[in-house]
């Protein structure tokens, strides 16, 4: 009985996933985590490209350093909001900390219960579970329209305001001016008392309180 009622109030709570879709704010921020992580996997590269044709006047190609050039950044956007669809809900998480990479809690939980051979009813087929939910799609529909209005503030933090954190700058300062701001404090501590949980907050707090001047 105690089963049945458990499994009852987890269903509840991923059916209440529906129900919730993600805001400006909550999208903004996941935009910058992304952009910034992808930045930073090139940031130290020292190769140098060269620009321009050599002409009959012996003119000499323009040498630019990849790791400030726009071709670093143009790949960097690249499919960037492709990869929010990587996101979970975590729907046992507050505000925007409900979406991050990995299996959520509730989900592990529900899972254990199959594998002991609980018969566990969400509405969808098991083999499902792990397709991205109709609240990560929004996430990334929003993402690509987001980039495509403000691209032009990405590229102006790029090449003139990279001493600025990104989130500050993209979020704070230009797309969320004049809207809800409160999902760029969330910061999160990880789940006390889950097993595992100490490596995987650390994670996560560094990828959402990375400071994009070190870029």
């Amino acid at each position: 009985m105690f089963v049945f009622v458990f499994i009852c109030m987890l269903s509840l709570v991923l059916a209440n996933q529906e129900e919730r879709l993600p805001n400006k704010c909550e999208v903004c921020k996941l935009l910058t985590v992304e952009l910034q992580d992808a930045l930073e996997r090139t940031g130290r590269s020292k190769e140098v490209l060269e620009l321009g044709e050599v002409l009959d006047t012996g003119k000499r190609k323009r040498k630019i350093k990849y790791n400030t050039s726009e071709t670093r950044l143009t790949e960097a956007m690249d499919n960037i909001c492709e990869r929010i669809l990587q996101y979970k809900v975590h729907a046992e998480r507050p505000g925007s900390l409900r979406y991050a990479k990995g299996t959520s809690q509730t989900m592990n939980t529900l899972r254990n219960l199959v594998d002991k051979g609980v018969k566990v009813e969400l509405g969808i087929p098991y083999e499902l579970w792990d397709e991205p939910s109709v609240e990560v799609a929004d996430l990334k529909r929003q993402c690509e329209t987001m980039l495509e209005e403000h691209e032009e503030i990405v590229e102006s933090w790029y090449f003139h305001h990279q001493e600025e954190r990104l989130d500050r700058f993209f979020c704070a300062s230009h797309v969320l001016r004049d809207s809800d701001q409160e999902c760029l404090k969330e910061v999160w501590k990880g789940d006390m008392g889950v097993k595992g949980s100490g490596e995987e907050s650390e994670r996560e707090n560094r990828r959402q309180t990375r400071d994009a001047g070190e870029l």
